[in-house]
């Protein structure tokens, strides 16, 4: 695992064997890593535990391109499981497109209580508006203050660190297969320090009966997820 995924550190291939049923400390994977790898950073914890399941983050972060445009990606972050609910990418954001996708983000019955976010301007009164009418409380961090929102701060790292620091982008639609494939390994197998090493969709933990495992490209190869597979 570690050959075929450089990018992971002890946490994640541990977390990775715990799925597949190999009971193995977390020591000794950091022992037998083909190379060095930095600890991982602690997890934040500055919401109290009963706002988690209430509350999102909205961010925007921006990634150039081959041919030097700037195309932004706006990301809707759920805190409870770490679900990335809802991105899209566009070269001229507006309040107007943002309160579109934020609209997007929620069926009716599914509206988050508090939205976090920064004092950035694209979140004009057009956005500030929509928010109203969803009925949600605006949560805003103290100006360059960005460790207040730290969960969504995080995921935009991995996503720079696991994924696009190792890509070409060309286009707007180009970006957006590629995160699109990363988002839905990010779910379904990234395993998560503060989900116990869990993904944000749970995975069973699969016991060696079940068959020696696999390995199973993700996002182009770049990561790999592990399944045991009978023979």
């Amino acid at each position: 695992m570690s050959r075929e995924n450089p990018l992971w550190g002890a946490p994640h291939i541990h977390g990775e064997l715990l799925k597949l049923g190999i009971t193995i400390g977390e020591t000794s994977v950091a022992k037998y890593l083909v190379r060095d790898r930095k600890p991982p950073s602690q997890t934040w914890r500055t919401f109290l535990d009963n706002h988690v399941k209430t509350l999102v983050s909205v961010d925007f972060f921006t990634v150039p391109t081959i041919r030097f445009q700037v195309l932004y990606v706006f990301l809707v972050l759920a805190h409870e499981r770490r679900r990335v609910v809802h991105f899209n990418v566009t070269a001229h954001p507006t309040a107007e497109w943002t309160a579109q996708k934020l609209r997007e983000a929620f069926p009716f019955d599914q509206i988050p209580r508090y939205l976090l976010r920064d004092r950035d301007k694209i979140f004009g009164e057009g956005f500030r508006r929509q928010v109203r009418d969803m009925k949600v409380q605006e949560v805003l961090t103290a100006p360059r203050s960005p460790w207040q929102r730290a969960y969504v701060e995080r995921l935009i790292g991995s996503i720079r660190r696991e994924c696009l620091d190792h890509m070409i982008v060309f286009h707007e639609a180009g970006l957006r297969r590629i995160l699109s494939a990363y988002f839905s390994y990010y779910h379904r197998a990234r395993p998560h320090l503060a989900l116990d090493k869990d993904s944000p969709e749970s995975r069973n933990v699969q016991p060696p009966e079940l068959g020696r495992f696999v390995a199973i490209p993700e996002v182009s190869g770049l990561h790999h997820r592990y399944e045991r597979r009978a023979a």
